[in-house]
């Protein structure tokens, strides 16, 4: 019998050359700077009450890749002089994406683990996988996706399993809107930081000797607001970083320096229509010393951040700012253009920010998948490449927090990882309209 990838290709031999898409700025800039000792990966898990028959499964993922064809795409190859790299957008999958490994205890920690050290290859369509996690004596499954982030993103890979889940259940999912951004007030100056300050990095831990990346799951409480509060729970999540982080550094003796936070803001809509790649905008949340600085007012720190949110989600700019859609301009190979980002990546890594805040908010979709029930948690994490280190990410179902702690085995260690969560889940819970 013939294996997927065989027939992909016989098929596509039969049709004649493929559709091609010049790789995004987002993607060209992830790919001049991939590191294989930091995979570029982007893992999600998502928790079932009940167990799916692998072959619907298979079926209901090959149906919804169709449906979402921008996902089945592969990089092409090129040669030394060529001016772009381009996606090959394929028919079905090279591979087989959906897998089911042995159903032994821990074996929820070991798919993880190889969410973290193994990215798909981008030369296979698509760049994702897909486990079906089971430990014995355990209800229920857990659906655990590996992206490749040169290639796409957690929302992207999320309504492509929102579509599987909708083919499998029979039952359409409610419209979603579109994110609506209220135009933002004037911003006052107390809310900025200067542009040109070198902002704090994560002080380093005590690094193993392993490297790459590794990461501590967990299940908070969603934080209220007081009632009308002009903040956001992204904004006290944010909030929560800026001051988990400060008191990190107070602890390990780090000077007191202004912090930056980068925040993806995704404008996209969330129906079966939305656009499917790597498309969010990334904005940095700058905090002053003092406003992170030991017993500061968290009130006072939960409306300039709001302030200074809203005027970023508001503002227009390009996903990764005006400087990178210079350095990807077709002028130069795409070789001497990987080399020139590589060095004035290094050169600037000083100026990037102190870590990544990524809250993908309320999950907008049911994830009913029919026999196997719905969603009972979903957890993402993104990569936690130096010199950030560190990146926090945080979805909401069922009224709760999934947060995952995800840093670079370079900067921190398991024991650190733990000290970090302990202090964040404090943090968070300080700007509760409770504790306020």
């Amino acid at each position: 019998m013939a294996t997927v990838q065989e027939s992909s290709a016989a098929g596509a031999a039969a049709r004649g050359p493929l559709a091609r898409v010049p790789f995004p700025v987002v993607d060209e800039v992830a790919r001049h700077c991939m590191d294989s000792s930091e995979p570029n990966t982007v893992h999600i898990e998502i928790h079932l009450p009940g167990r799916l028959s692998p072959d619907r499964l298979r079926e209901a993922f090959a149906h919804a890749l169709r449906r979402h064809p921008r996902a089945l795409m592969r990089e092409r190859t090129h040669g030394p002089f060529a001016r772009r790299y381009e996606w090959e957008l394929t028919d079905g999958p090279d591979t087989e994406v959906v897998s089911v490994p042995q159903p032994v205890p821990g074996a929820l920690t070991l798919a993880r683990a190889r969410a973290l050290t193994a990215a798909p290859p981008l030369s296979a369509s698509p760049p994702l996988r897909l486990e079906v996690v089971e430990e014995p004596g355990t209800p229920g499954c857990v659906l655990l996706f590996t992206v490749h982030h040169t290639a796409l993103d957690g929302p992207s890979c999320l309504r492509i399993a929102a579509t599987a889940a909708e083919l499998l259940s029979g039952r359409p999912a409610p419209v979603v809107p579109s994110p609506v951004r209220p135009l933002a007030a004037p911003e006052r100056r107390a809310a900025r930081t200067p542009v040109l300050a070198r902002p704090a990095r994560v002080a380093a831990g005590r690094p193993g000797p392993v490297p790459g990346n590794a990461m501590l799951v967990a299940e908070l409480p969603v934080p209220r607001r007081e009632p009308g509060a002009s903040y956001t729970v992204n904004d006290q999540l944010m909030a929560a970083t800026a001051l988990t982080v400060a008191d990190w550094n107070r602890e390990h003796g780090a000077p007191e320096r202004p912090l930056r936070i980068t925040m993806p803001v995704d404008d996209r809509s969330r129906g079966p229509e939305m656009p499917i790649g790597n498309g969010t905008r990334l904005v940095e949340v700058g905090f002053t010393a003092a406003a992170v600085a030991a017993g500061a007012d968290i009130g006072v720190l939960l409306r300039l951040t709001a302030e200074r949110t809203r005027a970023l989600k508001a503002r227009p700019r390009p996903p990764l700012g005006r400087g990178a859609s210079l350095l990807t301009a077709p002028v130069l190979p795409v070789g001497a253009r990987a080399a020139t980002t590589r060095g004035l990546t290094r050169l600037a890594s000083p100026w990037t920010s102190t870590t990544l805040l990524s809250n993908i908010g309320r999950i907008p979709y049911p994830l009913d998948f029919g026999e196997a029930g719905r969603a009972g948690a979903v957890w993402f994490s993104a990569p936690a490449r130096m010199p950030r280190g560190l990146t926090v990410t945080t979805a909401s179902t069922g009224g709760r927090l999934h947060l995952v702690l995800r840093w670079s085995r370079a900067l921190l260690g398991d024991d650190d990882g733990l000290r970090l969560l302990e202090v964040f889940a404090r943090r968070l819970a300080a700007t509760d309209a409770e504790a306020l």
